[in-house]
């Protein structure tokens, strides 16, 4: 037991961190290896409560959405990389994004929620942290607030974005596939140390999610439609459900940016697929088993 490494989990309750822990104890190999340290905002959660251990191996992870204050996430960030430079940690794994104003040379700058993830990425990589970078894709759990139905008859589901139909969509399952991709990670550092592995299961067209929807859920997503929206009638969607001007433009931009330069740069997904032992949850696996559609009663 006192040989084991530390593995030290930041945001431990929520859908990264938790699939992290729980893909570890699950995990033979894994549970052999390491100790779990589970760092958590709220220690009186259940959940919570229940999570103990010790720390080397770091995986962390900042919520910009929180406060949605882009210079408080990248102090939060620099924070943890000066903590795993002080003690000498071995490996942090950290939960970055895309570099959307330089990948897009400053046509979509207001990405802050992507942006500020890239800059501790690289201020950790400056300061000589041992490290490697965890990109989620587009979370699947989105479509639950994103798809609704049509307020005109026959109120079929309808998923309205400012992107074309063809545009691809790297979709990811945080909740049950975060700690699929971290556990790779840890368990083949020298592999990943120092490179970028991209979450997600496969790249869908936007006018295909809506497809997928109805062959899984038959008569509630009977006609199920993808419709391209402009830019201001998303932005209304947005202001008209108390949001922020300045966040409606980052989303607007986050989906912008998107279909233009690609969620992850237009980058293959082959390599980091290929370090994974568990396959990852479909689209149609998550439609199948996502809350809101699947209520009882």
């Amino acid at each position: 037991m006192s040989d084991k490494k530390v593995f030290v989990v930041f945001g431990a309750t929520g859908n990264q961190g938790g699939s992290v822990i729980n893909s570890v104890l699950s995990d033979p190999a894994a549970d052999q290896e390491f100790r779990l340290r589970a760092i958590t905002r709220d220690p009186s959660k259940p959940n919570a409560q229940a999570l103990t251990a010790r720390g080397v191996d770091v995986y962390a992870v900042t919520n910009y959405w929180e406060k949605m204050d882009h210079e408080l996430e990248l102090q939060q960030g620099k924070n943890i990389a000066d903590v795993c430079k002080d003690v000498g940690v071995q490996h942090l794994i950290w939960s970055g994004l895309i570099d959307v104003t330089k990948l897009t040379n400053g046509k979509f700058p207001n990405v802050y929620h992507f942006d500020s993830k890239a800059h501790i990425d690289s201020y950790i990589r400056s300061i000589g942290v041992p490290s490697s970078t965890f990109t989620p894709g587009f979370y699947m759990s989105n479509l639950e607030s994103m798809m609704n139905p049509s307020p005109v008859p026959p109120h079929a589901y309808t998923l309205a974005l400012p992107m074309p139909p063809s545009t691809p969509i790297p979709f990811f399952d945080a909740a049950g596939d975060t700690g699929k991709f971290v556990k790779a990670m840890l368990l083949k550092r020298d592999k990943v140390l120092g490179k970028n592995v991209l979450a997600a299961t496969d790249y869908y067209a936007a006018a295909d999610v809506p497809k997928i929807f109805e062959q899984v859920k038959q008569e509630l997503g009977k006609g199920a439609q993808f419709m391209t929206i402009d830019k201001e009638t998303y932005k209304g969607f947005l202001t008209g459900a108390g949001m922020p001007e300045f966040a409606a433009q980052e989303l607007y931009e986050n989906m912008a940016f998107i279909d233009e330069f690609g969620y992850f740069g237009k980058e293959s997904l082959d390599w980091s697929l290929s370090l994974l032992d568990e396959k990852p949850t479909t689209l149609a696996e998550f439609f199948a088993k996502a809350p809101k559609w699947n209520k009882s009663g």
